[in-house]
Order: C-alpha cells, then sequence, then structure tokens
C-alpha cells in the first residue's frame, strides 16, 4: 500500500503497507485497543488499507507520555523548535504526491482540492513559527510603581485536538503547529474515515523529519475516545472542530475538566447579493462557496438572500454555472465535484432536496444523482420555511430566496441560530460595513467568497458556531498557552 508517483504528480496505493497500517501513533507504532478500521475510497467503494483504532485506556496510556515528551520539547531553545518544525514543513512539501493521493482517494477532495489544502498546510507550520517568534512577555507597569510585573506566555502542557473528515490535513495541522510551536505536546483524535491523510501519514512524515517520537500520539477512535479527550484532566487545552451537536458535549467534558477549549462547529451560512452587486462576480463566488468539496466545508454557503431588483438574473446565472460543473471519480478522471463522504451523507441531502420542493422550492438545476454523488444544485424560491433554506446542509446544495430590500436582506440572513461567516455583495464598501456591523457572526466577506480561510486571521464561530474561540491569528495564542503573571516587589 506504498505510494508511488503518477505522471499527474498524484501517488495512490499500491501493494505493499506503510508502517502505519493497522495501527496507532503511540510509544511508536502500535496496535491500537479497538483493533482495526478500513479505508474505503468513498467515489469507488474499494477498501485502500486499514488504520488502527484506539480506546479511551489508550487515551489515558497516551496522557503522560506525551506530557513527558512536551516537558523535554519545552527545554529546547525556539530556535531548535523552529528548525524542526520547519523540517516537518519541507516533508510535507517532498511528499506532496503522496500525500494528495490520499486526500483525493481517502477523503474524495478533487485534485485541486487537495493541492490547496497541501499548500494551505504547509502555510499554517510557517505561520506557527511566526506566532511562536512573538514576544513571549510583556511588562506591565504597576499602579503604584511598586513593582515589576512581567506576563509570561506558558505552554499548557497537553492539547488534545479532535478533527473532522472534510479537510482532514489542514485542519489538523492547523490545531497541531501551533500548539508544537509554543511548546506543548499533541493527542489527536482524526475521523477515522480520512486517518491516513488526517494524522497517520503525518506523524510518520514528521518523526522522519525529527520531531521527537512522542510528542504527538493519532488515535483514531470512536466518539468514546474524543469523549476521553475532552474529560481528561491531563489535558490542557482541547480543540475540536466538527458539528455543533458533539462539539456542545466537548465543551461540557472539558468545562469539567477545567481546560481550554476551542470549538470551530457548524454553520449555516447566508450571503446577501445587494441591488447594486456584480452580478456574475456574485454567481462565480457562490459557485466556490456552495460547490467546492461538494459542500461539505464548515464554511461552505448555503443560503443565499438576493434582492428581489436582481433575483433572477443572480438565480440564472449561478444556475448556468453550476450546470456545467463535472461530477465524478476525482481519482481516475478530471472532475469539478467529487464524492460525498459516504452515502449516509449523500441521502441526507438527497432528503433534504426533496423536502424543500415539497415544500415550495423550484428545482433550478442539479438534484438526484445516485450513489455518493449529488450534482451542484441550486433551488429558487427556497423560503426560510424549507429545509436547505432553514438547516445546515454540508452538501452541494444552494438554497436561493428574494428579499425585497436591504433591510429584509438582513433579517432573512440574520435568522437562525448559527455565526460562523457571511458574505456581502455590493459596489458600495460603506454600505458594506454597514451591514457587516449588525450580521451577529464571527467573519463577514464583501465581495468574496465564503470558505476561503487565512492562517494569519482568526476563525471565530458565534452562537450554535462555537464559542467565540478563534482558530488562527494570534488570537490562537489563547487556546494553546496559559498567562503567567511574575511580579518582584521593588526594595525602597
Amino acid at each position: 500500500m506504498a505510494l508511488t508517483a503518477t505522471a499527474d504528480a498524484v501517488s495512490h496505493p499500491e501493494p505493499g503497507a506503510p508502517a502505519w497500517t493497522g495501527s496507532v501513533h503511540l510509544d511508536g507504532w502500535t496496535a491500537g485497543g479497538a483493533g482495526t478500521s478500513p479505508v474505503v475510497e468513498p467515489a469507488s467503494g474499494e477498501v485502500l488499507g486499514a488504520v488502527g483504532m484506539a480506546t479511551p485506556d489508550d487515551v489515558d496510556h497516551a496522557v503522560p507520555v506525551v506530557a513527558r515528551a512536551a516537558a523535554s520539547w519545552q527545554d529546547r531553545t525556539s530556535q531548535e523548535r523552529e528548525a524542526c518544525l520547519r523540517a516537518v514543513a519541507a516533508a510535507l512539501d517532498r511528499r506532496r504526491a503522496e500525500l494528495a493521493g490520499w486526500l483525493i482517494r481517502e477523503s474524495g477532495a478533487t485534485r485541486a482540492k487537495a493541492d490547496r489544502e497541501i499548500a494551505r498546510a504547509i502555510a499554517e507550520i510557517d505561520h506557527a513559527i511566526e506566532l511562536a517568534a512573538t514576544p513571549a512577555e510583556r511588562v506591565v507597569h504597576a499602579a503604584d510603581d511598586g513593582r515589576r510585573q512581567v506576563v509570561r506566555r506558558v505552554p499548557v502542557g497537553v492539547v488534545g485536538v479532535i478533527t473532522p473528515f472534510n479537510a482532514p490535513l489542514v485542519l489538523a495541522i492547523r490545531a497541531i503547529a501551533p500548539a508544537l510551536a509554543m511548546g506543548n505536546g499533541v493527542i489527536l483524535k482524526p475521523d477515522p474515515r480520512t486517518a491516513a491523510a488526517g494524522g497517520l501519514v503525518l506523524a510518520e512524515l514528521a518523526c522522519e523529519a525529527g520531531l521527537p517520537r512522542d510528542l504527538l500520539a493519532v488515535l483514531p477512535g470512536d466518539g468514546a475516545v474524543g469523549g476521553r479527550i475532552s474529560a481528561h484532566e491531563g489535558i490542557g487545552s482541547v480543540l475540536f472542530t466538527g458539528s455543533t451537536a458533539v462539539g456542545r458535549q466537548v465543551g461540557a467534558a472539558a468545562g469539567g475538566a477545567l481546560s481550554r477549549v476551542g470549538l470551530e462547529l457548524g454553520g449555516n451560512n447566508p450571503v446577501v447579493v445587494l441591488d447594486d452587486a456584480d452580478i456574475d462576480r456574485a454567481a462565480r463566488c457562490a459557485l466556490t462557496s456552495s460547490f467546492l468539496h461538494q459542500g461539505q466545508i464548515c464554511m461552505s454557503a448555503g443560503r443565499f438572500v438576493v434582492q428581489r431588483a436582481v433575483y433572477e438574473p443572480f438565480v440564472e446565472r449561478l444556475a448556468e454555472l453550476a450546470a456545467a460543473l463535472t461530477l465524478g471519480d476525482p481519482w481516475r478522471h478530471e472532475v469539478d465535484m467529487g464524492p460525498m463522504i459516504d452515502e449516509e451523507a449523500a441521502g441526507r441531502v438527497r432528503r433534504l432536496m426533496r423536502h424543500s420542493v415539497t415544500a415550495g422550492a423550484e428545482l433550478r438545476c442539479g438534484g438526484g444523482g445516485s450513489g455518493v454523488f449529488v450534482p451542484a444544485t441550486v433551488l429558487a424560491e427556497a423560503g426560510p420555511d424549507t429545509p436547505a433554506y432553514a438547516e445546515e446542509i454540508f452538501g452541494p446544495v444552494a438554497a436561493v430566496t428574494p428579499a425585497e430590500d436591504a433591510e429584509h436582506a438582513l433579517e432573512l440572513a440574520s435568522a437562525g441560530e448559527y455565526g460562523l461567516v457571511a458574505a456581502i455583495h455590493t459596489r458600495d464598501e460603506t454600505r458594506a460595513h454597514a451591514l457587516a456591523a449588525k450580521l451577529s457572526c464571527g467573519t463577514v466577506r464583501v465581495n468574496d467568497v465564503t470558505n476561503h480561510d487565512d492562517p494569519a486571521t482568526p476563525m471565530s464561530g458565534w452562537h450554535a458556531s462555537g464559542n467565540g474561540s478563534a482558530f488562527g491569528g494570534v488570537e490562537m495564542l489563547e487556546l494553546v498557552t496559559l498567562p503567567k503573571l511574575v511580579s518582584v516587589a521593588q526594595r525602597h
């Protein structure tokens, strides 16, 4: 099952198993307590191999192992830690073909999406290195001038990271890299469906690049494993990306352990198209916002609120662009869209579409599909009572509803429990800022896609989309370090 380069500079599984086959990464490559789980290619159903599955007891074993490694890691100079992380980034770059092969075959990513994810993962490491280079302490002047006070940022010790299937490599690295850069060790629980791209290959290449073996434990497992990570008192911070329902459980468990917790959860992200918008640009942004990775991104746009004056031109242009997208197996064909992660996910999206049409939505393109393949779908007249508008779709469906004016558009866009990201399309930047100030979400993008992300900027979910903690930017320091005050009384 080793990965070998193809003519397209993407590699795929061949006979001969890698070191991590059937294993977890804990004290080296070891058998997980829960046996193994198959690695299945969504597009074909082919079994590509097997990953080890951990148990809650494996978490208990991992915590002191990783804590000891973190203590030694903290004794290294910042320059030594930086050099090690740069070596890991270089290893990612060297093994792009292998990683792209796993992202395509394991997660259903298109080749373009896999390439972007690898590039972004390397950028996340670069940003983590920059983050660690920021001043580690600041002087705070005492009110009475009788003390010299210094506030330092110190590592939390062990960071637990729980990641989903949809962008397995970058969502792991965006948490792992800053945690390591600031002197912590990490226990990672990737989704078992994408555990190769989402952790095991990363652990293999990181150790080969010189990262201390026990500094990163990778424990694919079920919800009980994530629950033990969340509730373990030896884990100082828990970073979770996933559904709102599970995020609430993670937050409650981490709260019981008095751990820091970062939650980036679901989103039913609105796009507002005003009457002065560039319609072609808005439609092209919508194409990426709704259909990139089959809509299986927390920042995907599910609902579009369009002023009636430009409503029909927008719907027609979006449907035209969506109908031209090619759908198929991303490993065997050059396509714009690949499969859903599994048939259960595809079936859920189809049910949402059917129920929405029954509720009054108009199917302008797409719909149906078979198996794990769901075409890009545009639903017009999808009002707030239709499931495709009211619920997080997590699939390739764009639900469009008209608004009478800007205030009505704001009202429709603000409805619902989520608060992750929104977008506004208008030629008037002043108007955009005024509307952005009234949208209750962590990110507002203007004349842009909803699913852009940048390591240097915070990604913060509000309301049912998270607890306001931020992944990315200098704000990430709050999740992987603790403030420590050292106050020295001056002699008189």
